[in-house]
């Protein structure tokens, strides 16, 4: 695992408040610093996405989830040890992130992600970072690397390099919400 310049390069990006192209434990995504509402808004920009679809985060372990997000049900990281399949989790009550990147009820998703150069660059950069798929609105989400779309490619400002030439097809989390009763509402499987 050999990505310690991708993770450099990566650091010195997002802390400019730019926006990189990069492996997490599902896809590719584009990612920036969480709480730069400035790289936020050009990632909707590239994406072409409207401000109002928000976009998950990934942070590196529990205690950041609470950190940015009020009123947690630590219940929740009990079902999320259970889980086999990537989870990002709905939660109400967002601190310290980007206002654009907030759904509008404040919820936020966060999944704590487990891909060991996403883990480096949250610890390293010591905040979450925006992770969404690395494509068009509106278009498939690239399965690996070569099937992102040279427009994004071209619309950030660092391409991590690491896992470009991995070829196993990725899919999305699975999202889930928690509901006050103790249930867990399942988004996407």
């Amino acid at each position: 695992m050999d990505f310690n310049e991708d993770l450099e390069a990566s650091l010195s990006v997002l802390r400019a408040g730019g926006l990189i192209v990069y492996p997490t434990d599902t896809i590719w995504g584009i990612g920036c610093d969480a709480a730069n509402a400035e790289a936020v808004a050009r990632i909707y920009a590239l994406k072409q996405r409207a401000e109002s679809k928000s976009m998950i985060v990934l942070v590196a372990d529990d205690r950041d989830v609470l950190k940015y997000t009020a009123g947690v049900d630590l219940s929740v990281f009990d079902y999320l040890k259970r889980q086999t399949k990537p989870t990002t989790v709905i939660y109400n009550g967002a601190i310290g992130l980007a206002a654009n990147l907030l759904a509008e009820d404040g919820s936020v998703g966060i999944r704590i992600v487990d891909e060991p150069f996403c883990r480096h660059l949250i610890k390293r950069l010591r905040a979450p970072v925006v992770s969404t798929s690395a494509n068009i609105s509106g278009h498939d989400s690239p399965g690996w690397f070569g099937e992102i779309d040279p427009a994004i490619l071209d619309g950030v400002d660092y391409v991590v390099k690491y896992r470009q030439e991995d070829r196993e097809k990725k899919v999305p989390s699975s999202v889930i919400r928690p509901q006050k009763d103790g249930q867990i509402e399942v988004i996407r499987p």
